[in-house]
């Protein structure tokens, strides 16, 4: 089996729900990460192989195809949309290197994009004939309605297990923002809608986030809307390439998919996801420079960080999804985005992790080597 390479990363800015990007529809933020994902790796339209897109909120179809063509890509190119949830868009990107290992692709683009603005209302059919239709937030992630929680009251939970104090958890998303803000992510960013940053960050103090009312949970480990991110717009993509289409591009910058794992977990427990996921891959032995862990929950992320015994100042090192938000859909590939572009600023043969979890016990996650 060949080797894969990641040679080019870019995401547009993340913006709130309802806010900068409220009247971009899902297919222009893809498409606008898509075309100067391509023109970063000096890659026509035509030499794509495929598009790989992961969504979460989408109403059917199949946005990956709607994208691909407003990029401008083929219309003789495949596009696949697939849902894992929050795992999606990093799940693209491994679907798409096992086609490059496999011979069975060149070059394939992957990752995810998300709309919270302009999703589709969501309503189950009535059960009698001139019932009204119901409207639901979200799907079953589990068969069974006692161990399918709500995100907020898994968190919770999950808080409350692991003793992490609410006061613990402010004090983690004060860091996401604080690091956020220092970030330099000029490389990776496409400008959008006369935004080119992402729009969420901000000086957020622990007295800000004391007077906040709890979500869920007990007092002492509550879930606030500080340590849970919020809902929002992205698109993020990678170019995967066989080695041999990696050297005809030859890219200033290229990471080698040195492992990629997705693992499943008690539903009722997915904040452990990710740690499952991660767990998989070839770490033993190997030094991290870097690693991108996501921040659905500031409890989740310190769990994630603990049960993998991370050093804390290599993770998120430009903050993460606290200070930034949660593009479901996107999520994972902003990650695989941030990954390469830390990567960048490291050594050859640095490796990098990403990771995250999903509702219903899913996790994925990604070993980067930077070549």
């Amino acid at each position: 089996m060949s080797h894969a390479f990641i040679v080019a990363a870019k995401r547009t800015p993340v913006c709130p729900r309802n806010g900068a990007f409220r009247a971009l529809e899902m297919s222009e933020l893809g498409a606008v990460a898509i075309t100067a994902l391509l023109q970063a790796a000096g890659c026509p339209p035509s030499e794509i192989d495929e598009a790989i897109v992961g969504n979460a909120l989408y109403g059917g179809g199949n946005p990956a195809r709607v994208i691909a063509l407003a990029a401008g890509l083929p219309e003789s190119r495949p596009a696949l949309t697939i849902d894992t949830q929050c795992c999606a868009g990093l799940d693209a990107i491994l679907l798409a290197a096992t086609l490059v290992e496999t011979g069975r692709a060149e070059l394939v683009i992957a990752g995810g994009a998300e709309s919270f603005s302009r999703s589709p209302l969501r309503f189950r059919r009535p059960l009698e004939l001139r019932g009204q239709p119901i409207e639901y937030q979200r799907p079953p992630f589990a068969p069974w309605a006692e161990r399918d929680p709500d995100p907020f009251a898994a968190a919770a939970a999950f808080a409350d297990a692991r003793r992490y104090a609410r006061a613990a958890q402010e004090a983690f998303a004060c860091e996401s923002h604080r690091k956020a803000r220092c970030a330099d992510q000029g490389g990776e960013l496409a400008p959008l809608a006369g935004i080119n940053c992402d729009s969420f960050m901000r000086v957020l103090t622990p007295a800000a986030c004391a007077r906040l009312p709890a979500l869920a949970g007990a007092k002492d480990h509550a879930v606030t809307m500080a340590t849970a991110a919020v809902e929002a717009d992205a698109a993020a993509f990678v170019l995967v390439a066989s080695e041999r289409a990696a050297a005809k591009l030859a890219p200033v910058h290229a990471c080698r998919i040195a492992g990629a794992s997705r693992m499943g977990c008690a539903p009722e427990m997915p904040m452990i996801g990710a740690q499952a996921a991660a767990a998989a891959l070839p770490l033993t032995g190997r030094t991290l420079a870097v690693a991108e862990i996501m921040e659905a929950f500031a409890c989740q992320a310190m769990g994630a960080i603990a049960d993998l015994s991370l050093d804390a100042d290599i993770v998120n090192r430009g903050g993460g999804a606290l200070s930034r938000g949660h593009p479901i859909g996107a999520s994972g590939a902003i990650l695989a985005v941030r990954l390469f572009h830390e990567l960048a600023r490291e050594a050859s043969g640095a490796a990098g992790l990403a990771a995250i979890a999903a509702m219903g016990g899913l996790g994925s996650a990604l070993l980067l080597e930077r070549v």
